[in-house]
C-alpha cells in the first residue's frame, strides 16, 4: 500500500510541477516578447517608453511600459512570483522524493563512482546552493556589462558542472541536477532580486519618492537570463525518456550541445522581436542538433553466421540488473515493491 501511495504522491507533485512551470514559462516568455516588441507611441505621453497593440481571443489590447514608473500607483497592481515559487518548490520536492528518498540506484551508480547515499545527497544539495552563489557573484561582477563574455563564462561553468556531476552520479541524476541548478538560479532570481527590487520601487512611490530605475534594470537583466535558461531546463525535464542522450559515453557534452542549441534559438527569437534578423542562428542550432544525432547513432552489429544464444547470455544480466527492483519481493536497498508495477 505504501509504494502505491508514494506513486500517487509523486504523480501529484510532478503534475503540479508541470502546471506551475507552464504558467511561469508562459509569463516569462510573454514579458520578454512584450519588451522586445514595444515601440515608441505615435503621440508622446509623459514617462511612457513604449506601447504595443495586440488582438487575441476576440479582444483588442493596448499595453504601455513606463520608462521607470507611473506618476502614481494604481489601486490594483498584479505581481508575478508564485508561478516561480511553486515551480521550484514542487521541483525540489520531486528531487527529494525520487532521488534522495528513493532507491539508491536512482542517485548513484557503482559503475561510475563508489559513493555513499548521504555523500551523494550532500553533493546534490551543495551543487544547487553553490551554483546559485557562483551565478549571483557573476551577475554582480563587471562581467554583467559584457553580455557575450558573461554568456561564455556561464556556459563554461554549466558545462563543467555537467561533466563533474556525470563523474559521481548516475547519468539521469546528473542531468536532473544540472537542470535543478539552473532552475534554482532562475527561481532565486525571482525571489532574491526581481521581486525585492520591485518591492523597493513600489515602497519608494508609496513614500512619495522617485523609484530607482537601476533596480528595475537589474531585475530585467535577471529575467532575461531566465529566458535563456528556459529551453535547456525544459530539455532536461524530458531527457529521462531519451537514454540516447544521458546514456551516451559523452553525455555531459551532449547536454551542453543541446543546451547551447536551445539558447541560440531563444536568442534568435529575442533578436527578431527587436527587429534584428540573424539568419545564421537557426541553421546553426539545427546543425548542432543534427550533429549530436549523428554522434549518438547506435553502432552497427554484424551477427553474420549462426545466431548466438542470446537468451542464455542475457538471463544472468537480467537477474543482476533488473530483478532486484522488479521482483515481487525486491532486494535493492530502499526499493519497496516492483517499480512502476513491472514484474
Amino acid at each position: 500500500m505504501v509504494p502505491h501511495l508514494l506513486e500517487w504522491l509523486e504523480l501529484s507533485v510532478r503534475w503540479l510541477h508541470v502546471i506551475a512551470g507552464v504558467a511561469w514559462i508562459g509569463a516569462s516568455f510573454y514579458f520578454v516578447w512584450l519588451n522586445n516588441h514595444l515601440r515608441p507611441p505615435p503621440e508622446a505621453r509623459p514617462g511612457v517608453a513604449g506601447e504595443l497593440w495586440a488582438v487575441h481571443g476576440g479582444h483588442f489590447y493596448q499595453v504601455s511600459r513606463f520608462a521607470v514608473a507611473p506618476e502614481r500607483l494604481p489601486e490594483t497592481l498584479h505581481w508575478f512570483k508564485w508561478e516561480a515559487y511553486v515551480t521550484w518548490l514542487s521541483g525540489a520536492s520531486l528531487l527529494v522524493l525520487v532521488y534522495y528518498l528513493g532507491g539508491a540506484g536512482f542517485l548513484t551508480d557503482p559503475a561510475v563512482a563508489e559513493l555513499s547515499h548521504g555523500a551523494a545527497v550532500g553533493i546534490g544539495v551543495g551543487t544547487l546552493v553553490g551554483g546559485w552563489l557562483i551565478y549571483d557573484l557573476l551577475c554582480r561582477s563587471p562581467l554583467r556589462h559584457h553580455p557575450r563574455v558573461f554568456a561564455a563564462v556561464g556556459f563554461a561553468l554549466a558545462t563543467a558542472a555537467a561533466f563533474g556531476l556525470t563523474q559521481v552520479f548516475s547519468a539521469r541524476a546528473a542531468y536532473i541536477h544540472v537542470g535543478a541548478t539552473l532552475g534554482t538560479c532562475m527561481a532565486a532570481n525571482v525571489f532574491f532580486v526581481i521581486i525585492p527590487n520591485q518591492r523597493r520601487m513600489v515602497d519608494a512611490m508609496i513614500r512619495g519618492e522617485a523609484p530607482d530605475g537601476e533596480l528595475g534594470r537589474a531585475g530585467a537583466l535577471r529575467s532575461l537570463h531566465n529566458n535563456y535558461m528556459t529551453l535547456p531546463v525544459l530539455f532536461i525535464m524530458v531527457s529521462g525518456h531519451y537514454p540516447i542522450t544521458y546514456g551516451h559515453a559523452w553525455n555531459w557534452a551532449i547536454l551542453a550541445g543541446l543546451s547551447l542549441s536551445g539558447a541560440v534559438i531563444r536568442h534568435w527569437f529575442n533578436l527578431r522581436g527587436r527587429g534584428q534578423h540573424n539568419v545564421i542562428l537557426w541553421p546553426l542550432a539545427v546543425a548542432g542538433v543534427l550533429a549530436l544525432a549523428f554522434v549518438t547513432r547506435p553502432a552497427t552489429i554484424d551477427v553474420g553466421g549462426d545466431v548466438p544464444d542470446f537468451a542464455t547470455k542475457i538471463h544472468p544480466i537480467i537477474q543482476q540488473r533488473c530483478t532486484p527492483c522488479h521482483a515481487r519481493e525486491t532486494t535493492w536497498p530502499g526499493i519497496v515493491g516492483p517499480q512502476k508495477g513491472v514484474l
